[in-house]
C-alpha cells in the first residue's frame, strides 16, 4: 500500500479532491480530471468494482503522520477518494497534480497511487505523468503505468484504463 496510506480516512472522501467539504477554497494546484474503465481481461467491463486512492499535494506533501516532508498542507486538499465504477466499469475524479517528493528511496516523481478491487482480484498501484524527467530515476517506475494526459481549456484531462484478472 506504500508508506502513506491514510491511517485515518477522511470524512470527505469523494471523487473531487480539490474542495473540502465545509470549506471555501479550492486547493492549491493545477486541476487535473483523471477517468479510465475497469476491463476484465477479455475487455467486458467491470461494474461496481472499487477504487481508493491517495496522492500528495502538489507540494509533495501527504496528510499523514509518517510523512517528515517540510511543504505545506493544503487544508483545501482532501487527498483520498474512495468510488465505484458505473455500469460501464467507468470511473472518474478531479484532482491537483501532486508534486514528487524526497524519499528514503529516492525521488519521487508526481504520481497517484490506486487500490483497484473487482469481485475476484486486487490491484495495487502508482499512476504516472508523462514526460516527467524523475520517471527514469524513480525505482518503482513502470512505462505501463504511466496515464495519457491531454490539455483542455479548465483542467488537464489524464485516462488510465485498468485490466482486472477475474479468476
Amino acid at each position: 500500500m506504500g508508506p502513506f496510506y491514510p491511517t485515518i480516512h477522511p470524512a470527505d472522501a469523494d471523487a473531487d479532491l480539490t474542495w473540502v467539504k465545509g470549506r471555501s477554497a479550492r486547493a492549491v494546484g493545477q486541476v487535473i480530471e483523471v477517468s479510465g474503465r475497469v476491463f476484465d481481461v477479455h475487455g467486458n467491463p467491470i461494474p461496481d468494482a472499487t477504487l481508493e486512492l491517495w496522492q500528495a499535494n502538489a507540494a509533495g506533501r501527504y496528510d499523514h503522520p509518517s510523512d517528515i516532508s517540510k511543504a505545506p498542507l493544503d487544508p483545501n486538499f482532501q487527498g483520498y477518494a474512495t468510488l465505484r465504477t458505473d455500469a460501464q466499469g467507468s470511473w472518474r475524479i478531479v484532482t491537483i497534480k501532486p508534486g514528487g517528493y524526497d524519499s528514503p528511496i529516492g525521488h519521487r516523481p508526481p504520481h497517484i497511487h490506486f487500490d483497484l478491487r473487482g469481485p475476484k482480484s486486487r490491484n495495487i498501484a502508482q499512476l504516472y505523468f508523462p514526460e516527467e524527467p524523475a520517471n527514469r530515476r524513480d525505482v518503482l517506475f513502470r512505462r505501463d503505468l504511466v496515464m495519457r494526459v491531454t490539455e483542455a481549456p479548465a483542467a488537464l484531462n489524464a485516462r488510465f484504463d485498468f485490466v482486472l484478472n477475474m479468476r
